[in-house]
């Protein structure tokens, strides 16, 4: 990995990013033209990935997170997109929406792309937790059928994004910042609020104990059927030892 320094306010002034969401970030931008001859200046500064190319209006498709799975805003499930969608195999969407937000995000494709629609608002107080294992399902059943799925939401930054985050910890064994960095070094922008960073911390305890006591039942099992196998060898033995009794 090849890596350039440059100045946060160098970077937020030339590709228009807010600078407090280039503050401490490994950001993957294609930007060696930009840094050519630049002489490292300012306290902050980040760092910058050239061998992956992120520009800012990427933040309007959709990017592939997991294969066969796909993170995007709503922009990228509208009607002017659908050879888009065909081109990348999607067969299944999750549409992510406040019911207020219905009349603009919305089912485009209904006879020809399986809709989950979740009923979610992207504040504080929104239960994240509660919708993860319906989103886990969704998506499980369409990659174990051969299709694609998209998530997204309005933007396809904070509801969605944290979706995905939730499905990456499980699938990958990550823990929440792992899983969050994962989803960010394919598509950059996407920033959970604050609520649901909280719970997806909360989450990563939840799954793993899970997964422990999934675990411990599956050892256990193994464990009842080798004795039981154990036990029906010793009787076979056992029988074919006794002598066989002379028939007339």
């Amino acid at each position: 990995m090849v890596l350039e320094w440059v100045s946060a306010s160098e970077f937020c002034q030339h590709w228009n990013v807010p600078q407090h969401k280039a503050n401490n970030a490994v950001l993957a931008l294609h930007a060696r033209p930009f840094l050519s001859g630049r002489k490292r200046s300012g306290r902050q500064r980040i760092a910058v990935n050239m061998e992956v190319d992120w520009q800012y209006p990427m933040r309007r498709e959709m990017q592939e997170i997991l294969p066969g799975l796909y993170l995007g805003p709503y922009s990228a499930a509208t009607k002017s997109r659908f050879n888009t969608l065909l081109d990348h195999g999607i067969t299944h969407i999750i549409c992510i929406r406040q019911s207020i937000e219905s009349h603009m995000v919305r089912a485009n494709f209904p006879d020809k792309i399986k809709y989950l629609i979740l009923d979610m608002a992207d504040n504080l107080t929104q239960n994240l937790i509660s919708h993860v294992a319906e989103c886990r399902t969704f998506i499980d059943e369409c990659l174990a059928s051969g299709g694609k799925c998209l998530v997204h939401g309005n933007l396809g930054i904070s509801r969605s994004a944290a979706l995905v985050v939730a499905y990456v910890m499980e699938k990958r064994t990550l823990s929440y910042r792992e899983a969050l960095e994962f989803v960010q070094n394919r598509r950059y922008c996407i920033n959970p609020n604050d609520g649901f960073k909280q719970q997806l911390m909360e989450y990563e305890a939840i799954y793993k104990a899970q997964q422990t006591l999934l675990n411990g039942q599956c050892s256990q099992e193994k464990g009842k059927l080798k004795r039981k196998h154990d036990q029906t060898s010793d009787d076979f033995d056992q029988d074919s030892s006794e002598p066989m009794e002379a028939v007339s």
